[in-house]
């Protein structure tokens, strides 16, 4: 056998083919940058998801904010339309006429009945007597304007009309309350304006600034008083109902209230912040505490009690603000509820 009988065929040296595996390598890398270029790409996309998302929450929000604002400009639009429409009522009604008459003879008569002696003395007991005299007569004078605002229109028809224009709750409300505000307001300065001028005639021009105090001190609670009870009249079904509350609650602050404290005052030890308490808790006891603070005369009786609260008048003046504000907010709540 020859040596090229003896390699067989099948002797060959054999050579790898490498071809092919590295065809598979190539393949997978590409496969793995496509994969990676495709999540990279899927990341772009939700980033600018994401920067969409939040332009369009931005202008939302600036949309909601805008919304908003118009909302609020359209409640004090329709508020100053009803406002002027009710006072022109307590105009036409004599309400506002009725007010000035009643306050100017009731500061004419203080002052003519106690300023017949001139001096500082008798000027601090004439102011004196408007707190003490006047909480009786400013609250029931108030509620008595206030008493019928929403039941009365609800019961007439005019509410319905009020109701079928584009006008919110509060703007019913608060241009009510305001309307009524500004005759029983200016009803008070007028009247009060002619106590003042037989005050200059016997005291002279330096007791005016004192009983300029007095005077919007009376307005600020008359003014409470109001929305207390524009308050019973939202949440009243019928005048009648509406009256019986007013009655009711000039009754419980002027005279039970007063009784109450001064009974638990004698009786037990109470601090002083008890006093303090009970003031806040009457806007009539606020009118008259915050009249007799400015004058340096001694009262007597409740009024002498609590006079002893630690209250400063801006205090008195912010509790005054409170008592219109938190009744007014009750009645506009109140107001949505009811069914006309």
């Amino acid at each position: 056998m020859t040596d090229d009988e003896s390699v067989p065929d099948g002797g060959d040296e054999v050579v790898p083919d490498s071809g092919p595996a590295t065809d598979g390598g190539t393949e997978a890398a590409s496969g793995v940058d496509a994969r990676l270029g495709r999540e990279a790409d899927h990341a772009d996309r939700l980033d600018r998801d994401a920067d969409h998302a939040d332009r369009i929450g931005g202008e939302a929000v600036g949309e909601t904010d805008a919304a908003a604002g118009v909302d609020l400009r359209g409640t004090a639009v329709g508020a100053a339309q009803v406002a002027v429409r009710e006072y022109r009522l307590a105009v036409r009604r004599r309400w506002a006429v009725g007010v000035a008459v009643l306050f100017a003879l009731f500061s004419a008569s203080l002052v003519f009945l106690g300023g017949s002696g001139v001096g500082p003395a008798r000027v601090d007991a004439v102011l004196a007597s408007f707190a003490q005299v006047g909480v009786y007569l400013v609250p029931l004078a108030a509620l008595a304007v206030g008493y019928d605002a929403v039941v009365g229109a609800d019961e007439s028809g005019s509410l319905e009309l009020l109701a079928a224009l584009p006008l919110s709750s509060a703007s019913v409300v608060v241009g009510k309350y305001l309307g009524r505000a500004a005759a029983l307001g200016g009803g008070m300065l007028v009247g009060f304006a002619v106590g003042g001028a037989l005050l200059v005639r016997y005291a002279g021009a330096s007791a005016l600034g004192a009983y300029a105090a007095v005077v919007l001190s009376a307005v600020a609670a008359a003014l409470a008083f109001l929305a207390v009870s524009v308050l019973a009249s939202t949440l009243a079904g019928e005048k009648t109902h509406a009256l019986g509350a007013v009655l009711a609650t000039w009754v419980w602050f002027v005279l039970v209230h007063d009784l109450a404290a001064l009974g638990l005052v004698a009786t037990l030890d109470l601090p002083q912040w008890a006093v303090s308490a009970a003031v806040l808790l009457n806007p009539a006891d606020l009118f008259r505490v915050l009249v007799l603070s400015g004058i340096p005369t001694t009262a007597g009786g409740i009024a002498g009690v609590l006079e002893t609260a630690s209250l400063e008048p801006t205090a008195l003046a912010a509790a005054l603000a409170a008592w219109t504000a938190v009744p007014l907010a009750a009645a506009v709540a109140a107001f949505r509820r009811r069914s006309l």
